[in-house]
């Protein structure tokens, strides 16, 4: 085959070889099927890694007086008010940066604002709205900040224009530095029918 082409060219043989290999192999060994039991509710996988809380076995061995194992899991309260959400202890979802269930400590400013975008994976944009004062003109103007911030999944009932309490914590990546305390509804949001 001639290469004049400025891509490369591959060559089929390569693909049907490895057909050819994957049919002589035992397909069932080839998938490795990852099954956690032992009687207690393991967490949904969505993740590449195995997700676990690092202070306690995941698997760990049913006790001889109950066949029924609880769950262990590790809840720690933020202080400051703040009551830990019903679903970070009844839930299964592993975050290592939830205030609640991770390895996060809450210190430092306390600040509030309106959820903008849920886009990114466990993280929301808030806008925080605050006036600025021009000595010349003796008068404020109206100026806004976005802030990303982090969401544990114990927060499911989040929508565009909630109002989210976030508390500052330790670098959690490049832009997030607070989390998600608490949530309160916008005002005047109903549970009702709406449109799709």
């Amino acid at each position: 085959m001639d290469q004049n082409e400025r891509s490369y060219q591959k060559q089929p043989t390569v693909f049907q070889n490895r057909k050819a290999v994957l049919k002589k192999k035992d397909v069932s060994k080839l998938r490795y099927i990852r099954q956690v039991g032992l009687g207690f509710k393991a967490p949904r996988e969505n993740e590449k890694s195995f997700q676990k809380q690092g202070t306690y076995k995941v698997a760990s061995k049913l006790s001889k007086k109950s066949e029924k194992a609880k769950t262990k899991r590790y809840i720690r309260k933020v202080g400051l008010g703040f009551k830990v959400p019903k679903e970070a202890v009844e839930g299964t979802y592993i975050d290592k940066k939830c205030p609640f269930t991770g390895n996060v400590s809450i210190r430092g400013r306390i600040l509030t604002g309106i959820v903008l975008k849920m886009k990114m994976n466990r993280t929301i944009v808030i806008r925080r709205d605050y006036l600025h004062y021009i000595k010349k003109y003796n008068r404020f103007e109206k100026r806004h900040r976005n802030m990303s911030v982090h969401i544990s999944p114990c927060f499911r009932d989040v929508r565009q224009g909630d109002v989210v309490t976030v508390g500052e914590c330790r670098p959690l990546s490049k832009t997030v530095r607070f989390n998600v305390l608490k949530v309160s509804k916008a005002p005047g949001t109903k549970k009702q029918f709406q449109k799709y």
